[in-house]
């Protein structure tokens, strides 16, 4: 059974010293990159914040080394918060234990039956609802430490959480206002520096300094948990009966479903990125197995996380060996500077988890999703709605039936039962002659590669994600072979794709445009967007078009033939 091969097992087998310093370099950069979030989404779990660190130690460790990706990075996400949080306010510390267990098992069970590639059918808008919606619950949570308000105990829902706000507003702390907006401010300006030491990182340092220096009256991790443990804790165990289980089932699918959804489309992207294949039901084993893992230790529910893989991609990450060293980095963190972590103001902290909300939030997908089909908006609008105002648990089993509902609708309209074939297997990776890694990629050139059902979600979250990690590209290519069929949702993202590029002064080609797409797009008016010089029939002549822009010497092929479609008067 080849899908339950992890792909640490395949990357093995040609591996050599220099693939080994590159997943190294990246593997150490992602560490560091991770442990500022390892403790801000511990804290906000409700949880205290070396349990996040202890987290993306174990959960990163074993989702590298079993899971079906090349590149991904797994380890404790912003969509967890709020399901966790309301957990231990109703069942504590040990029932998030129990369901995350849970969870671990079902998704265990998920990718044995093959729900895998199933998972990556779930329609966009429903996505972007529940991101969106969670991203909202983050910052709400936040506002307390942001602005230093004297409150006894904060509300749990949302209206009256921000009644509760404002009534406090007079108690405002300017200190704690002025550390939170100097850590955000760094956050958001010391990219244009360098990428490759986190803003967070450069926040946490700074402030924490200045709150030493000048005495701040301000809180610390110190302050409201005390001191910090610098070591791995000892497995514990649970008792665990039918009782508990009928009490824990309904949180514990919530948990298993946005762990698959997460953790699938961050592989997704990947693929896109680094031109490979991953195996999704392996994923879902092995995130199964680090969840079943991570609360006997005291850590809290782990997925993939999209800009911690991305990161890893962009600083040459290949293999799972990256992951396996960001674990242990963090793990070194721990052990010689966990102390410390306790002189890190809250403040910062907030901060960081505002920037976390506000890069989920997804809002440039959420506006476009806007002017999608009704049947899109209604999913988008339902999902997003149910998630704030009511309840995460309530949202996930709603979304699913109108996930299932609208992914009927998409296949009665347009049916391909090659792709759909295609997209369910599982299987080894074939070799691919024409797979992007075999290509020449000009310096200054990126290439995408679109693949799948969920490939415009994926597209846009790479977009997305690659804004907060570098300097945008001369040159994009949007590699579409794998793509028969686009609707409306896609040709708005391609839109996107086109004017987001030309604020930034990236040329935008197309290759592998099959006749539907093409076709959809003259009738959309993206023919013409993007030129007909800029749309190619196969990955050789974008790459020759871009050398072109550039100034570079082409390769010489031969250039292949682009079928014209017949517009419509």
């Amino acid at each position: 059974m080849p899908y339950i091969k992890p792909k640490l097992l395949t990357t093995l087998k040609n591996y050599d010293r220099k693939q080994f310093f590159a997943d190294a370099t990246a593997g150490v950069i992602v560490g560091i990159v991770a442990l500022p979030l390892a403790i801000a989404f511990g804290i906000a779990s409700g949880v205290t914040p070396e349990k996040g660190i202890i987290t993306a130690i174990i959960a990163g460790f074993i989702i590298s080394a079993f899971g079906g990706s090349r590149v991904q990075i797994g380890g404790p996400t912003g969509a967890f918060i709020i399901i966790v949080y309301g957990i231990i306010q109703n069942y504590g510390t040990t029932g998030l234990a129990i369901a995350t267990i849970m969870a671990g098992v079902i998704l265990v069970i998920m990718g044995l039956v093959k729900f895998g590639s199933l998972i990556k059918f779930i329609p966009y808008p429903v996505v972007v609802g529940f991101t969106s919606g969670i991203a909202l619950l983050i910052f709400s949570t936040q506002i307390k430490d942001f602005f230093g308000l004297q409150m006894e105990k904060v509300p749990s829902e949302f209206h009256e959480k921000w009644l509760a706000y404002f009534e406090s507003f007079s108690t405002m702390n300017f200190n704690v206002v002025g550390i939170a907006l100097l850590a955000m401010l760094i956050m958001i300006f010391w990219p244009k520096i360098t990428h490759k030491i986190p803003g967070s990182l450069i926040a946490i340092i700074v402030t924490t300094l200045i709150v030493m220096i000048f005495k701040l009256p301000v809180d610390t991790i110190g302050s409201k948990f005390g001191e910090i443990p610098s070591n791995l804790p000892a497995p514990s165990s649970f008792e665990i009966n039918i009782g508990i289980i009928k009490n824990l089932i309904g949180p514990a699918t919530v948990i298993a479903l946005l762990a698959a959804i997460e953790s699938l489309l961050s592989a997704v992207v990947a693929d896109g990125m680094i031109g490979g294949k991953h195996r999704s039901n392996m994923e879902l084993i092995a995130q199964g197995m680090a969840n079943i893992v991570v609360p006997i230790f005291g850590g809290i529910p782990a997925t993939g996380a999209i800009a911690r893989t991305a990161t890893n991609i962009k600083n040459g990450g290949r293999t799972p060996v990256a992951g396996i060293i960001h674990a242990i980095t963090l793990l070194l963190i721990m052990l010689f500077f966990g102390s410390y972590a306790k002189l890190i103001p809250m403040a910062t902290l907030a901060a960081i988890l505002v920037i976390v909300a506000y890069n989920m939030s997804e809002w440039h997908s959420f506006k476009s999703l806007l002017k999608s089909p009704k049947s899109d908006v209604v999913v988008l609008l339902t999902t997003f709605i149910l998630t704030v105002i009511f309840d995460l648990t309530i949202a996930i089993e709603i979304g699913m039936v109108l996930a299932v509902l609208l992914f009927m609708k998409r296949m009665a309209e347009v049916s391909n039962v090659s792709v759909i074939t295609r997209e369910l297997e599982d299987e080894e990776e074939k070799p691919d002659s024409n797979a992007i890694d075999k290509k020449q990629i000009p310096e200054g050139v990126e290439v995408f590669e679109i693949n799948g059902p969920f490939f415009f979600g994926a597209a846009k979250k790479f977009k997305d994600e690659m804004l907060q990690v570098e300097e945008p590209p001369k040159v994009r290519i949007i590699r579409m072979r794998n793509v028969p069929a686009v609707d409306a949702t896609g040709l708005q993202t391609l839109r996107d794709f086109y004017h987001d590029a030309k604020k930034q002064k990236t040329h935008m080609i197309l290759s592998g445009v099959h006749t539907q797409p093409l076709y959809a797009m003259t009738q959309a008016g993206l023919f013409d967007l993007y030129g007909e010089e800029n749309i190619f029939g196969n990955i050789d002549d974008a790459l020759d078009h871009a050398r072109e822009l550039l100034g570079l010497p082409k390769l010489g092929r031969p250039k292949e033939f682009v079928p014209t479609v017949k517009r419509e008067m």
